[in-house]
C-alpha cells in the first residue's frame, strides 16, 4: 500500500489542535497501518493530500524525524525504516512493548518455566547460592521470525504468581507488575557482540559466521536487585545504534537493518 490523498484525514482548523500536531498523529495511524511501503510522502505531497502549509508538513516531519521515526536527506529525500525497531538503552524497557510499538507482532517460545537453582545466578541477585530462584527462558520472535533468545531469572518469591502464566504474547514486566511484587524501575545494562555458541545458532537459525548481541541486564527496585538477564540478540538483522544532540544526553538503541529510501522528493 501506498500513500494517496484518499487515505488521508481531514484536519481541522477548529478543535484547537495545531495542524502540524494533527499531521503527525494521522502519519504516525499511516505508518502503523503498513502504509508507504513503496515511497514516503514529500512536503508537497503532504500539502497536496492535507491542505497544509510547507512549514505545516515541515513541522510535522521535524516531529516525526526526532522520534528516529523519518531521515530527511538534502536533495534526497525521506527515508524511513521498515518493521524498524528502535529503543533507548538509556531507560529500562520491555523488548515485548519495543517490537510491538514498531507494530510488529512479538511473540515467544517458552524454552523452560519455573522454579530452579543456579550457584552462578543466586548471589547476582543477592542470594544464597541454594536459594529456589524463579527461571523464564524464551525464543523470542517478531512476525514469526527468530530475533532473540532471552534467560531470565527472578527472587522466588515470583514463582508462586508467575510459573503458570502464558508467556507467549506477555511481557514479563507487565506481569510482575500484576502480581504486586513489582517490576524493575532502575538497573544496568552491558553489551557485547560475541560468536554465540551452538545452541543459540539453533534457535536463532544463524550459522557460525553470524554473530549476536549479548545484553546483561540487572534490574532494581528499591535498591534490590531482583532479575538478572542475559539476552542474545541476532546480530545481523540490527544495529545498535546513538542518537545525540548538542546539550542533551546521547542515547543508543537498537535499529531493524531493513531501511526504505524515497528518492523523489
Amino acid at each position: 500500500m501506498n500513500s494517496s490523498p484518499a487515505q488521508s484525514l481531514k484536519l481541522s482548523r477548529s478543535n484547537g489542535v495545531p495542524l502540524w500536531q494533527q499531521l503527525e498523529t494521522d502519519l504516525r495511524r499511516r505508518l502503523h497501518a503498513g502504509e508507504f511501503v513503496d515511497h514516503f510522502p514529500s512536503d508537497r505531497d503532504l500539502m497536496e493530500a492535507y491542505g497544509v502549509s510547507r512549514h505545516t508538513a515541515r513541522h510535522a516531519m521535524t516531529s516525526l524525524g526526532n522520534d528516529g521515526i523519518v531521515h530527511r536527506f538534502r536533495g534526497i529525500g525521506s527515508s524511513i525504516d521498515s518493521g524498524r525497531i528502535a529503543q533507548s538503552l538509556g531507560s529500562l524497557y520491555s523488548l515485548f512493548q519495543v517490537v510491538e510499538s514498531a507494530g510488529i507482532q512479538q511473540t515467544s517460545v517458552v524454552l523452560s518455566v519455573g522454579a530452579a537453582t543456579d550457584p552462578r545466578i543466586a548471589p547476582k541477585l543477592g542470594l544464597d547460592e541454594s536459594s529456589l530462584l524463579f527461571h523464564l527462558a524464551r525464543l523470542r520472535l517478531a512476525d514469526g521470525d527468530p530475533i532473540a533468545v532471552d534467560y531470565v531469572w527472578l527472587p522466588g518469591e515470583y514463582i508462586s504468581p508467575l510459573q503458570r502464566t502464558d508467556f507467549t504474547r506477555t511481557s514479563l514486566y507487565d506481569e510482575m507488575e500484576l502480581s504486586t511484587l513489582g517490576r524493575p524501575s532502575a538497573g544496568s545494562e552491558h553489551i557485547s557482540a560475541i560468536v554465540p555458541n551452538s545452541e543459540i545458532q539453533h534457535l536463532l537459525s544463524i550459522d557460525d559466521q553470524t554473530g549476536v548481541f549479548e545484553l546483561i541486564r540487572q534490574g532494581e527496585k528499591s535498591g534490590n536487585v531482583i532479575e538478572f538477564r542475559r539476552t542474545f540478540i541476532r546480530g545481523d538483522s540490527f544495529n545498535l545504534v546513538t542518537d545525540w544532540r548538542r546539550g542533551q544526553r546521547s542515547e543508543m538503541r537498537l535499529e531493524q537493518k531493513n531501511r526504505i529510501t524515497d528518492l523523489a522528493d
